[in-house]
């Protein structure tokens, strides 16, 4: 495991992003991933929180309260601004800030960022320039736009809950076991930011961007789902069909060899008939389901349960082995605990060890892209909440007779 710098040894903000400014008004994980991103890359991540600060500070594992494992997870490389913005003395302390931030992002409903007094008109008043982002649950011009909207509200609406009944075979839908709505929409949220950055680079124009988490995921689940129904009218053969079916065949999934499990997926004309070869089935690698692509297509779930039945008969070792020398795509199935001495992800330095200086030694995940002029690093651990807020304001022109004011009045909060 790698070393990054301690947050005391950390250099200055280095990467493509280096002078960016983000007021980051989102929580739990969706944005603050899409954040975390940017902060990789080196933007200056000011991470304005509640009083209470983001629901996500008390979830999972954690030394002590309001540092829980997710949350320094998702948010390395940021500070922590106390802003209470139900005190006008707070809102207009935001609206300070906003002259001279680059970005500002929230993930609020849009009823909500408009009763605050955020909504886009109102901060491209105090900064004609800024780049203004709304990641929430629906597109504005929809009626779903001020529903609450949560990772498994999304994964349900967006057809993946569905697709797992359909590939399991059982009556019940069920969600994926992580929050794919939030990570997936979130990377969808930096890409956005990332071109508008560009964009008013090129033109020195700011704009408002909108990233709804219904709509992203659900083209992320049709890209290959929507099957035949791409088609108006669709073709005879796959009129009213959707869903991919080499996706949604029951035997897609780790095969059960005489000791464990392994994942193997022939994929090219070649690959396929290696593999009955290999399983002694030389009369499966001259079948036309097997040499012919288009036939193989429509017999997937036949070959795969094929693959089932034969892969009992060997050790996952003997396996492995095998299908490596067939250059026959397989891996053993690693648990979560194996993940944590995988010799790749060892080899290239993804788990890095730093020292926070609250949590004290923590295993971070490194950016896992590589930039090779402009690299991303992790400068510095999750803050605490507030633990920046003096630093900020007074970045921000406040004075120190100002700052102490707001934090008397509760409008914002120091981490002692």
């Amino acid at each position: 495991m790698t070393a990054a710098p301690t947050p005391d040894q950390a250099p200055c903000k280095t990467g493509a992003l280096a002078g960016i400014r983000v007021l980051d008004l989102t929580s739990v994980i969706l944005g603050p991933y899409a954040t975390q991103i940017l902060g990789d890359h080196g933007a200056d991540i000011i991470k304005v929180e509640a009083p209470e600060g983001d629901v996500l500070r008390g979830t999972g594992p954690a030394r002590n309260p309001g540092m829980g494992a997710i949350f320094l997870n998702s948010n390395r490389n940021k500070r922590s601004l106390v802003l209470d913005l139900k005190q006008p003395a707070a809102r207009d302390a935001l609206l300070r800030l906003v002259a001279g931030a680059d970005v500002f992002v929230h993930s609020l409903r849009p009823k909500a960022i408009a009763r605050l007094g955020f909504d886009y008109a109102a901060v491209r008043a105090a900064n004609p320039s800024i780049i203004y982002c709304s990641a929430w649950g629906f597109g504005s011009g929809g009626p779903y736009a001020d529903r609450p909207a949560y990772d498994d509200i999304i994964q349900a609406m967006s057809g993946v809950a569905d697709l797992a009944r359909r590939q399991s075979g059982t009556p019940e839908p069920a969600y994926a076991p992580t929050v794919l709505a939030d990570k997936t929409v979130g990377q969808s949220v930096a890409n956005a930011l990332l071109a508008a950055l560009l964009h008013r680079e090129r033109t020195g124009r700011g704009q408002e961007v909108e990233v709804p988490m219904f709509e992203n995921l659900s083209a992320f689940m049709l890209l290959e789902h929507l099957a035949g129904a791409v088609f108006m009218p669709e073709p005879g053969e796959a009129e009213g069909e959707m869903g991919y079916q080499r996706l949604l065949a029951p035997h897609r999934r780790p095969y059960r060899t005489s000791d464990g499990f392994v994942t193997v997926l022939p994929y090219t004309t070649k690959q396929w008939r290696s593999f009955f070869l290999l399983a002694g089935q030389p009369e499966m690698a001259e079948d036309s389901r097997i040499t012919d692509p288009g036939l193989r297509s429509r017999s997937i779930g036949d070959l795969y349960g094929l693959i089932a039945d034969l892969m009992p008969a060997r050790s996952t070792a003997d396996w492995l082995a095998a299908l490596e020398e067939a250059d026959i795509p397989a891996a053993r199935v690693n648990s979560l605990e194996d993940m944590l001495d995988d010799p790749h992800l060892q080899a290239t330095g993804f788990f890095q060890e730093m020292a926070h200086p609250s949590e004290g030694r923590l295993r971070a995940l490194a950016p896992a892209s590589r930039l090779s002029d402009s690299p991303q690093a992790i400068h510095c651990g999750a803050p605490r909440l507030g633990e920046h807020s003096r630093e900020i304001l007074a970045e921000g022109g406040f004075s120190s007779s100002e700052i102490d004011g707001l934090i008397a009045s509760g409008a914002s909060v120091q981490a002692g």
